[in-house]
């Protein structure tokens, strides 16, 4: 990662309150994540997000795969057994990106041509961690609803 993504996290980092803040939002709101507002708390959801956040230079620059596979397993497994539907796991997963995205053009973090390069860079990465996140959530859910997962 360029020193201008390292930045851009930083930046991401400094801000996950809000960032939390309004994705909790986001996700209250969303008829794509109904099951949420009635099968998990506000209190774990805020902290889940806020901790994505909080945390996103580590889960980009140091976590492994396995990290992700073994903490985003444990949230499938979790949802499925309260009961949310993978669909809406997944939705959940995928806005935290949109937040971000949003967030970024809402408050004009970006003053040069070379930090939208940075911030190429760090999306970038974001999407990898996204998916990774999003295909080990799945995961955990299956296996926690018995059916066969796949194959890594």
């Amino acid at each position: 990662m360029t020193i201008l993504a390292y930045r851009l996290v930083r930046i991401i980092e400094t801000h996950a309150d809000r960032l939390a803040h309004t994705l909790l939002e986001c996700i209250q709101q969303s008829d794509r994540a109904c099951d949420y507002r009635i099968k998990v708390s506000g209190e774990e959801l805020e902290s889940l997000v806020r901790e994505v956040y909080k945390d996103l230079g580590r889960w980009l620059l140091t976590k492994t795969e396995v990290d992700i596979e073994h903490r985003y397993m444990g949230i499938g497994a979790l949802r499925a057994q309260q009961g949310v539907p993978l669909s809406q796991v997944i939705w959940c997963i995928a806005l935290v990106k949109e937040n971000l995205w949003h967030y970024f053009a809402a408050n004009d973090l970006l003053q040069e041509p070379a930090e939208v390069f940075g911030e190429l860079q760090m999306f970038q990465l974001l999407d990898e961690f996204i998916d990774r996140a999003m295909y080990y959530a799945a995961v955990g859910y299956e296996r926690a609803r018995g059916a066969p997962a796949a194959d890594r």
